[in-house]
Order: C-alpha cells, then sequence, then structure tokens
C-alpha cells in the first residue's frame, strides 16, 4: 500500500435518521453463516439429549399403560428373537447369565450413536436429521406390534418417543440456529444451549428412572408370590442323607439354592403374572381340551422331585446347570385326560412371552416325573424361573422342556409343528448328554501342595443315571472315583478321587460311564445343534 492510499473502511449502513446500524454482511454472507452453524459437537449432543428425552417419556408412558411396552425391552426382545444361534451362543459364553444386560447396555450405546448422528445430519441438512430419530422410534414401534401377545396399547410409548424426540430436537436447533437478527455472541449461544441441553437430559434421565419405578409399582407379582403357601405333597421327595455328597471345599454342592441356578431364557424383562389369572390350556391333537386354573392345579396331588435341568448351551465343564427339589403335577396326568390322538408325537409348550419348546410326547407320558412345576427348593417358583408355573422335564435340554411361565400345550408332531430354537438350527428333540466336570481343583490351580489332593466334581445324565466317574493324570492311566449315592437317574452325582499329588504341572481329566455302561466320548463337539461333547480337564501347579 502506498503513502497515498487510504485505508479501506467497512461499509457503512445507516438507517433513516443517519445512523449507523450493525452491519452483519449481505444476505449471501449471512446465508453461510447460519446454513452451518455452531460447532458439530453440540449438533450431536442435542440429538442425544433429545432421544434421551423421548425414551425418558416413553417410559412414563410404559409404566402407566403397559409396563412390557418399553422401547429398549422390546427392541432388545425382537433382537434376542433375530439374531442367528451362533451369534447367542457367544453372547452366552462370553457374559453367562448377564448377557440381557450386556445387551441393554449395548443397545443404549447403539442409540445414542445413531442420536449423535442424527444431530450431525440435522446441521447440515435439516430436516433428514429429525427423520433419522423418527425411523429409530419406528424400530420401536415394529417390535412392539409384533411381539407375542402384542395388545393395542403396546404401540404407544415408542410412538411417544419419536414425537417428543422430534419436539424437543426442534427446539433445541432453533437454539442453535439463532436469528438473522441475534447479536448474541457465540459463546453466549453455546453456554445457553448447553444450559438448556443439561437440564433437558436430566428432566430426561429422571423421566426414565420414573417410569421404571412406575412399572416396579404395577408389577405386584412378587407380593403375591410371597403370600403363597404351598401344599403339602401328596408324595414326597426321599430325604437326603449323608452319602448323597461330599463334604469338599469347592465341591459344587448337591443342591443349587435359587439364587444360583444358572438363568437362560429369551425375556428381557420377567413377566409379571397374577396366579389368579393364569391358566393352562392343553389343545390339538386331542380328544378333549384341558383347561386348569392356577388354584385347580394347587388343588390336585402334587409331587416332590429332585431334577437336574442343563442347557444345551453349555460348553464341557460349564455351569449352565443346577439341581433343585421341584413340586409339580405330572404332565402325563394332564395328557392321559386330554387323550392325545393316534400319531401325534409331540407337545409344543408355549410361554406367555412366545416362547416355543418341542417336547417328545414320550418323555411327557412315560415314567419320569416330567411335571408342570409351581415350587422349587420348597418354596414358591422364583418370578424368573418361571412363577407362577413352569416345565421341568429330565433328560431333555431346556430348550426343548423347561418353558417357564408356561401358558399351553398342544399336541401335535414334529412334522406338523416347529419351535423357538428348532427354527434356529437346533435339534428338535435334545436329549441331554453323558458328561462330567472337574469343579477343585480349579482351573489354573496353583499353590497346591504335594501329597493326597482331593479331585471332586459332579457328572450326569439325566433320566439314564451315573455308573462311574474315572480321573487320569497327564494321559496316563484311568482311576476310578468314589461316588456320592444317587438321589435319583435324574440328577447329577458327586464323585471325588484322592489323588497323590507330586510336584511339577499337571493336566487332570475326567469322565464318566452311564448306568448303561456307555463310556462318556472323548469326541469334541459345539453345543449347536444337540449339546457339547468331549472331556473336561484342568491343568494343576504343585509345589
Amino acid at each position: 500500500m502506498s503513502d497515498t492510499d487510504e485505508p479501506a473502511t467497512p461499509h457503512r449502513i445507516e438507517d433513516a435518521a443517519g445512523e449507523p446500524v450493525a452491519d452483519h454482511g449481505s444476505p449471501a454472507d449471512q446465508y453461510q453463516a447460519d446454513e452451518h452453524p455452531r460447532h458439530w459437537w453440540t449438533w450431536a449432543l442435542a440429538g442425544v439429549v433429545s432421544v434421551l428425552a423421548g425414551l425418558g417419556a416413553a417410559e412414563l408412558t410404559a409404566g402407566l399403560l403397559a409396563p412390557a411396552s418399553s422401547p429398549l425391552l422390546v427392541v432388545g426382545s425382537l433382537v434376542i428373537d433375530s439374531v442367528p444361534g451362533w451369534v447367542k451362543d457367544i453372547a452366552i459364553s462370553l457374559f453367562g447369565t448377564a448377557d440381557k444386560i450386556v445387551l441393554l447396555v449395548g443397545l443404549g450405546v447403539l442409540v445414542a450413536l445413531l442420536a449423535a448422528v442424527a444431530g450431525v445430519v440435522d446441521r447440515r441438512w435439516p430436516p433428514f436429521g429429525r427423520s433419522l430419530v423418527a425411523v429409530i422410534g419406528l424400530v420401536g414401534v415394529s417390535a412392539a406390534v409384533t411381539r407375542a401377545h402384542a395388545g393395542p396399547l403396546d404401540s404407544v410409548s415408542s410412538l411417544v418417543a419419536i414425537a417428543v424426540s422430534i419436539l424437543v430436537f426442534s427446539w433445541l436447533s432453533r437454539t442453535l440456529r439463532p436469528g438473522r437478527t441475534s447479536t448474541s455472541p457465540e459463546s453466549a449461544d453455546r453456554r445457553r444451549f448447553l444450559a438448556i441441553a443439561g437440564v433437558t437430559a436430566g428432566l430426561g434421565a429422571l423421566a426414565v428412572l420414573g417410569g421404571r419405578a412406575l412399572t416396579i409399582g404395577r408389577q405386584t407379582t412378587e407380593a403375591v408370590r410371597s403370600v403363597i403357601r404351598l401344599p403339602k405333597p401328596a408324595v414326597a421327595a426321599p430325604a437326603l442323607v449323608g452319602g448323597t455328597s461330599f463334604q469338599v471345599a469347592g465341591l459344587t454342592p448337591i443342591v443349587t439354592p435359587n439364587a444360583d441356578f444358572y438363568r437362560i431364557d429369551t425375556a428381557l424383562q420377567v413377566p409379571n403374572i397374577d396366579p389368579k389369572n393364569w391358566s393352562l390350556k392343553i389343545t390339538g391333537m386331542v380328544d378333549n381340551e384341558v383347561e386348569l386354573s392356577f388354584a385347580e392345579l394347587m388343588a390336585l396331588p402334587l409331587e416332590e422331585s429332585y431334577t437336574t435341568l442343563t442347557c444345551v448351551s453349555n460348553y464341557v465343564g460349564g455351569d449352565l446347570i443346577g439341581n433343585a427339589k421341584w413340586l409339580g403335577y405330572p404332565i402325563r396326568e394332564l395328557l392321559t385326560r386330554a387323550g392325545p390322538e393316534p400319531g401325534a408325537d409331540m407337545v409344543l409348550s408355549t410361554s406367555i412371552d412366545g416362547f416355543t419348546a418341542s417336547s417328545p410326547l414320550t418323555a411327557l407320558t412315560d415314567g419320569r416325573n416330567a411335571i408342570l412345576a409351581v415350587g422349587m427348593n420348597d418354596e414358591p417358583l422364583p418370578l424368573e424361573h418361571g412363577f407362577p408355573v413352569r416345565m421341568v422335564v429330565p433328560g431333555l435340554y431346556g430348550y426343548v422342556s423347561a418353558t417357564k411361565w408356561v401358558v399351553s400345550m398342544e399336541v401335535t408332531t414334529f412334522a406338523k409343528q416347529t419351535a423357538y430354537w428348532t427354527d434356529r438350527g437346533w435339534s428338535e428333540r435334545g436329549p441331554v448328554k453323558l458328561s462330567s466336570r472337574i469343579d477343585v481343583p480349579a482351573v489354573g490351580a496353583g499353590g497346591v501342595k504335594a501329597g493326597t489332593v482331593a479331585v471332586a466334581g459332579v457328572a450326569w445324565e439325566q433320566h439314564v443315571g451315573i455308573s462311574a466317574v474315572q480321573v487320569r493324570v497327564d494321559g496316563g492311566q484311568w482311576n476310578d472315583a468314589e461316588l456320592a449315592d444317587a438321589i435319583s437317574e435324574d440328577t447329577w452325582r458327586q464323585w471325588v478321587w484322592r489323588w497323590p499329588a507330586t510336584n511339577g504341572r499337571h493336566r487332570l481329566t475326567v469322565r464318566a460311564i452311564d448306568a448303561n455302561g456307555v463310556v462318556q466320548t472323548s469326541a469334541i463337539a459345539d453345543v449347536v445343534p444337540d449339546g457339547a461333547t468331549g472331556l473336561h480337564s484342568v491343568d494343576v501347579q504343585v509345589a
């Protein structure tokens, strides 16, 4: 710039009185300024806060109208029903009985990420971000109306989530897009937005908690369960004498406490059923349809029996197995009353949440203690284990027999009907396989002292029974273990072998022999399609 050049001055704009007014640039400049306002992260936050507010409103609505219609719960159930079986197997193997918590947390994170993306999209291309929020909500609507026993109110909470999320999103976006006449510094607008977003997020979180509280308040089933008194059994279970278990530290108890009994099912929210409203219907290929109320069931001559239940997803050496004393009525008596027609070979049992299981008719009508259970270890069934009524069938994996919250049994054929898990690639009959497990010493145990060491565990093949258990060290000869007395052929048996342990690292392996003389196979098979096989081994360091 030369000495004679004058510095450029801003374009001066005056009002009608000649007073200067602020110059906000040309309309084109203002359009560019307003087109992509604020930082992207503020829009992402707006999306998350809006969806949180929508979920809070949905939980309140669900708590007031239909507790089981919570969007996260119905979508979670849809995921459980839709994913391939191998995905469920991986989830169970990684997280065990915490798989449902992991699923809900994962869904929450996914929804938050999608909401953040929706916010960023709306920053550049309104209203497409809000459209994405609506699509997320419509997944909840679809899951709600297609679930088993869906009612007319089940979609309302997801629709409320959509409406509230979009309304809050629109409100927050106006905060992020100040009008052209705004003279506030961007930092002040950002502080105002963060304050509004923080309050909205807090209210949304409180609404979620409030909705859950309303749901819990409406679910009085536990209170009803607590006042139920089980009748005295017409047939009592055998007394457990000292010979049925060994006193070895770390050995699985012969009877599994209710609180420790494994739980694997498809219900994200445990069904809450008032026994007064419960009934069981036996239909299908029968001479006489049967309907039974809870009061009628409790008035029948109930029988006690010990039965070990096993999940088909139990890997070799796994803990998805438990033994309990059950109280219930023989299913064979009800089926006799119904009169199955010739040619029937399967009973399709259905839970109130839509789960189905295909049980061979013979397994429900032979001499085994297949029962409609109302009691577990001398108390009414816990809610998570099927209250008020569930099926217990010895000798079959749970996926084809142990229907919780059971409400119907259809006598049919395997050729005509399929069930929940058989539709997903599992075998249709599911007999329990011969298996055994080492409990002590534990896997990777260190600090084991040389000398006599108790090696102990359990073995099972329900409705067949165990005749022997053998242990070997480092691939050597098989050694006979001592067996505890059997409660019945329908339960597992404890075993112990006194090992003369020597210094060094050793591998212990166990195998069982059933009541028919069949030796447990060493062939390794996955849990799919009909249960895992192989021999359980543990490595132990002896010093």
